[in-house]
């Protein structure tokens, strides 16, 4: 599917999510008794091997930094299992932990950490994970990062629900103040149980809600960075050491490998990433572009950011399109939990 083709369907679902329109279907209907059949043996098969245990990895991270004049910036990781970090034993494996110490670390400043991403939550779940951090008599956190989308393909939840759902919540958070960086559906077609036909068209509705997200995830006022190659060739050319266990789940490697591409539109978002960086690349092919097409682009690319530009236009809402540089991030153990934890 073409970039052009991509922002179309795209737009048709980002509008259906917002004005209450019927599913947009990403599969054609005479292939789902085909693709139904191909997804129960990939269930079978993923998971074989694998724990359901997620490593805690809340704490506090960079205590070397805390002090009277360094109050701790909060994260808050949303989501499914991806966000919360399944497939790891160890809680600084987990990207919450990862983008808390590379925040900390280029904020010099000490970042508390807190997790309700719940393994296996589809868009759905946003609602009661967002009601949960809303709740909280702490301070509302400064930067809540969300990885949602692959359990809605495979559930086959309808994209314009999956989007409304996802749009609401990063409109609630703002709303409260805080920052939101949404990891968008990955690339389901690259998961080696998967077989095709069914590769090929987890590949297409995976990227086709990647694109819808953002366009939902911009007009609320959040940024997003594609995940879809992280899922894709990286893990494609090197599967052993990119998966876990269970072929499904990323490795330590694999996260690490996602935290890079997120934490600099984390940190982007709270001010904290260098002023000549903030300026578009032409030599990069970063620029202001309608949202629709800067989503579509970004669905193709892992690690390229887009975010809220400029106000409407002919062609609706603008955006900017970002392929900001990936720095490693240092793995860091949580600090011992306070017994108010």
């Amino acid at each position: 599917m073409t970039s052009m083709s991509r922002a179309r369907v795209a737009r048709r679902i980002a509008a259906g999510a917002a004005y209450g329109g019927g599913g947009v279907g990403l599969a054609g209907a005479a292939a789902v008794g085909l693709v139904l059949a191909e997804v129960q043996l990939a269930r079978r098969r993923v998971g074989n091997g694998t724990s359901p245990h997620v490593p805690h990895a809340d704490g506090l991270y960079g205590r070397t930094y805390a002090g009277p004049a360094a109050a701790p910036l909060r994260l808050t990781m949303l989501g499914d299992s991806t966000a919360a970090g399944q497939g790891v034993h160890r809680g600084g494996q987990t990207p919450g932990a990862l983008l808390a110490s590379g925040l900390a670390a280029l904020a010099e400043r000490p970042v508390e950490l807190r997790t309700v991403a719940t393994p296996g939550a589809c868009s759905d779940d946003l609602d009661r994970q967002v009601a949960l951090v809303l709740a909280d008599p702490d301070p509302l956190p400064d930067i809540c990062v969300i990885m949602v989308g692959a359990n809605d393909v495979t559930h086959r939840m309808p994209p314009t629900r999956s989007v409304r759902h996802l749009a609401s919540a990063v409109r609630r958070l703002r709303t409260a103040g805080a920052e939101v960086v949404v990891g968008t559906c990955p690339d389901l077609g690259t998961i080696e149980p998967v077989r095709q036909p069914l590769r090929w068209l987890a590949r297409r509705a995976s990227r086709q809600l990647a694109a819808a997200q953002t366009i939902g995830v911009v007009e609320q006022g959040g940024r997003t960075v594609s995940l879809g190659d992280l899922l894709g060739p990286e893990f494609a050319e090197n599967p052993r050491e990119l998966f876990g266990p269970d072929s499904y789940h990323p490795s330590a490697e694999g996260y690490a490998t996602a935290a890079m591409a997120v934490l600099p539109s984390v940190c982007a978002s709270l001010g904290l990433w260098p002023a000549e960086e903030e300026r578009p690349d032409a030599s990069r092919r970063e620029g202001f572009l309608p949202v629709a097409r800067a989503a579509a682009e970004a669905a193709s690319e892992a690690g390229t950011e887009v975010a809220a530009a400029m106000p409407s236009g002919p062609r609706g809402p603008w955006a900017l399109l970002k392929r900001r540089r990936r720095r490693r991030v240092p793995e860091q153990e949580p600090a011992p939990a306070s017994p108010s934890n």
